[in-house]
């Protein structure tokens, strides 16, 4: 066969593939219509597949004058691929199959050591969840991981990751390749949280939508005219170096943010300190705002203020239209009504608020999204080019059934996600 052939065939094989994950149980018929391909050409690529074993029959359904059709759909579990969420606190795995149910999922407080020990305990934990369901482990074909920092396309360091120490000594996404002994993918925690809410949360296929994590640090995932924004250097979204809440020009600014010192957890917890003379939890002190505690709630309102105007500002410049706010602080209910009483009148263009719809998995949710797409381009042979593959819809998902593991001793919900950050990696 000739590369231009292999290349037609690739391209029939992904055309067929993604009409039968879009639409399955589908017919061969609907297929051809789908795809522009001919009834004989469908019928010939719906055979190359399901002998290779990715999609199958499901039963017959009544066509034309009587006759029935046979329907396809997804072999779930032809391949697997494990989302990972690299949190300051929190590491979370989970193995996926192609249909984004998760079948096996881990969570583990982040090597406190970092550096190195990062990349081999998420191969740890990739591995030990496949095990615990009985998975061969070659069947994960892909890993896709969203780190709290900016990947370096050329050195594969992680930079502005500061909650986890030495993730910028070394190749990060090539050491975790060795260890996993497959292709891995790295983006921003924050970029890949808010293609899973777009796809499976509260985004609803917006082509504007801004996702603000706040939680150990504050960061902001921008989707505009439908494509993520990740600007020059991978830093768009860097809304904690806005320049007020502390001094933006002060050293330790120029390390965290001037925003960031004051709006997250160290300076919750610092502010409610300075009020009150004690110490306390973020999530001590949400409860003490909610049974009277006077101090909690003023730190709870200046911590509305400092994000409304983030979000004020990040509105004038870019216009998102809906505004997600997510991280183990920002999805708070207590905040979200404080913020949205703020921005009343307050912006130029109206601006919808609403808190994260995914929770915890909204990276893993991406994280899935992202490795369903690099696996579709890469089933069908390398002559053929990549392309964007259009992801299932929301309601066929399966993607947030079972149980939510136990974080190890991890304190819940002061730091998940991490210190959150815009990549400069293209998903390659």
């Amino acid at each position: 066969m000739s590369r231009a052939a292999r290349i037609s065939r690739g391209i029939s094989l992904r055309m067929v593939m993604e009409a039968v994950i879009q639409g399955g149980p589908i017919s061969r018929a609907s297929i051809a219509r789908q795809t522009g391909l001919s009834k004989q050409t469908t019928s010939e690529i719906a055979r190359i597949l399901e002998t290779d074993g990715w999609i199958q029959e499901t039963g017959r359904t009544s066509g034309h004058v009587g006759r029935m059709a046979t329907t396809y759909e997804v072999v779930p579990d032809a391949a697997l691929f494990a989302a990972v969420d690299l949190g300051g606190t929190k590491a979370r795995t989970a193995i996926a199959d192609l249909s984004c149910r998760i079948v096996a999922e881990e969570v583990e407080p982040t090597a406190p050591r970092g550096g190195r020990h990062v990349p081999h305990q998420i191969a740890r934990m990739c591995r030990a969840a496949a095990g615990r369901q009985d998975i061969p482990f070659e069947r994960v074909r892909v890993a896709v991981v969203g780190v709290p920092g900016v990947p370096e396309r050329d050195s594969g360091r992680i930079l502005m990751a500061p909650n986890i120490t030495g993730l910028d000594a070394f190749d990060f996404a090539s050491e975790l390749e060795d260890a996993l002994d497959m292709e891995v993918y790295v983006e921003n925690d924050v970029n890949l949280a808010v293609q899973g809410e777009n796809w499976l949360g509260a985004g609803g296929g917006s082509d504007n939508l801004a996702f603000i994590a706040l939680g150990t640090g504050i960061g902001a995932g921008l989707v505009l005219g439908g494509q993520l924004v990740r600007g020059a250097a991978g830093a768009a979204g860097e809304l904690g170096f806005l320049p007020f809440g502390t001094d933006a020009l002060s050293q330790h600014a120029h390390a965290e943010g001037a925003l960031e010192r004051i709006v997250a957890t160290e300076g919750i917890r610092s502010r409610y300190q300075e009020r009150s003379g004690r110490q306390a939890t973020v999530p001590a002190i949400f409860d003490r705002a909610d049974r009277g505690d006077a101090d909690a709630a003023g730190v709870l309102d200046e911590t509305a203020e400092y994000l409304a105007r983030a979000i004020v500002a990040l509105c004038a410049l870019t216009d998102p239209g809906t505004v997600i706010l997510g991280g183990s602080i920002g999805a708070r209910a207590e905040l979200v009504g404080r913020v949205r009483a703020l921005l009343a009148g307050a912006v130029p263009t109206p601006v919808r608020i609403e808190p994260s719809a995914l929770g915890a998995r909204a990276t893993i949710a991406g994280a899935a999204a992202v490795a369903l797409g690099h696996l579709h381009n890469t089933l069908f042979g390398p002559d053929v080019p990549e392309a964007d593959i259009a992801l299932p819809p929301a309601h066929i998902i399966a993607f947030s059934d079972g149980e939510e593991p136990a974080a190890g001793s991890a304190e819940a919900g002061d730091g998940d996600p991490g210190r959150s950050r815009t990549s400069s990696e293209a998903l390659r």
